[in-house]
């Protein structure tokens, strides 16, 4: 099997750092990008698995991103990290169809396995095809 793709969107750096750190050490490859209009330049020209997008970004939220993912990419999976959790957003999230909803601050090791558990059942549903 293919190593699994990941974009990281996210205005922190150290959120950045942390996650790059993390997932390259778990072998997975991995884009990041500081804004949503970075990410979608990632997605015009590579494939990923999954896109985990900070919520609160200038410019262009989390959750538009979630819907130009939606339009460009259809199913590609998509969870989203927040510090600033709401029901709104949360409601948001359902509405876009994004597959996990992460509070900040959280522990790598259960956002590591959201992110697996998404990708191999977005894997399994695809090579079901």
């Amino acid at each position: 099997m293919d190593r699994y793709k990941i974009l990281v969107v996210d205005d922190e750096l150290l959120i950045r750092d942390l996650l790059y750190d993390f997932f390259t050490t778990n072998e997975w490859e991995i884009s990041i990008a500081e804004d949503g209009q970075k990410a979608l330049d990632y997605l015009k020209n590579q494939d990923y698995d999954i896109v985990l997008t900070d919520l609160k970004m200038p410019d262009m939220n989390g959750m538009d991103l979630t819907g130009r993912i939606r339009t460009l990419h259809g199913d590609l999976p998509v969870v989203i990290m927040t510090g600033y959790p709401s029901l709104d957003s949360a409601l948001d999230a359902l509405r876009n169809k994004v597959d996990d909803y992460i509070i900040k601050p959280f522990n790598v090791n259960q956002l590591y396995k959201v992110v697996k558990k998404v990708v191999d059942e977005r894997r399994k549903m695809v090579t079901a095809d």
